[in-house]
């Protein structure tokens, strides 16, 4: 599929900028330089990371500048414009709520990336729209990476998110030292969009859980069980898992923001699970019912950007007439 190795992409040139060589396995390549399009609840921390690894990082405001004037006081610097961050860079993290955004994300940077730029993709997104950016990547000498997240605001700010990652194997090797940065556990899972698909099975569980534990809990209070003493037979039986205990710190101990995953993320990634499942003609009822539990408690005022996952709980109660304590 490359028909460019990383060295002769390299050999072509960078647009005129001034290069710093350093060794990446047997290839010599210039020192990179990362830009960071959405620096939001996830990418603050990652960007943060990669700074304090001495990485240069180039950021660009989108709404919320806390984030931005917090990373240029550490030392990163601030594009005016998509452009001049594609200019910028040699790869680019891109951390958005979906396909239709990472498309026009890169649209507007690919008239201006740096030869040999790599994108790597860190939202979750449509694998099939995956795919197609990175063979319009390699026609221009480019590359695409996907690397989906796994893990919270907080394992971000530590460095310790889990990744996915679909990219050729020397795109891999190369951008693994800056992924190294902010991830603690990272996956090869094969070529361009293989990361994707991984990420929304994965989520087509943490979903299923969310689904199944919303229901559990209402039928458990409709048939006089309280969420106390449901949970005091699950927690650290063997139903409970990490999943759960984050969803219980909702449920039972009234976290609001114990996993900030909003419905209207989630949602959108069981379409994209049913949209993967269409491709290879499988049936999928249960991501199904996964996706109609969420569609419910979106369309009954689950939309805003305050209602998380684990809220599905009072979504689920309320649209059985159940009272939670």
């Amino acid at each position: 599929m490359f028909a460019l190795t990383l060295g002769q992409l390299a050999g072509r040139g960078q647009r005129g900028h001034k290069k710093r060589h350093m060794r990446i396995g047997s290839e010599t390549m210039a020192q990179e330089t990362v830009g960071f399009v959405g620096v939001g609840l996830m990418g603050h921390g990652m960007a943060k990371n990669i700074l304090a690894a001495g990485y240069p990082v180039t950021v660009i405001a989108h709404r919320n500048r806390a984030p931005i004037d917090d990373l240029v006081g550490l030392g990163a610097s601030e594009a005016a414009s998509l452009a001049d961050l594609a200019a910028a860079s040699s790869i680019i993290h891109i951390c958005a709520p979906g396909s239709p955004q990472v498309e026009a994300i890169v649209a507007e940077m690919l008239p201006h990336l740096q030869a040999g730029c790599v994108i790597v993709d860190c939202s979750t997104a449509d694998p099939t729209s995956t795919e197609k950016l990175a063979a319009q990547l390699v026609d221009i000498g480019c590359f695409m990476a996907d690397a989906p997240l796994g893990g919270t605001p907080v394992q971000s700010e530590d460095g310790a998110l889990a990744a996915m990652v679909g990219a050729a194997p020397a795109v891999f090797e190369r951008i693994k030292p800056v992924l190294d940065t902010w991830a603690g556990a990272i996956a090869h899972m094969g070529p361009s969009g293989a990361g994707h698909k991984m990420k929304l099975l994965n989520n087509m569980l943490a979903m299923g859980y969310a689904a199944m534990y919303s229901e559990a809990l209402a039928l458990s209070e409709k048939v006089g069980i309280t969420t106390q003493q449901f949970d005091s037979v699950i927690s650290g039986s063997r139903m409970d898992c990490g999943f759960y205990q984050t969803f219980r710190s909702y449920a039972v101990d009234g976290n609001v923001e114990a996993h900030k995953f909003t419905i209207t993320n989630a949602l959108k990634d069981m379409r994209y699970l049913e949209a993967m499942a269409d491709t290879v003609n499988l049936s999928n009822p249960v991501g199904n019912a996964i996706k109609n539990s969420l569609a419910l408690a979106y369309a009954d005022g689950g939309d805003s950007a305050e209602a998380y996952v684990p809220h599905l709980v009072d979504y689920v109660a309320k649209r059985n007439g159940v009272k939670r304590g």
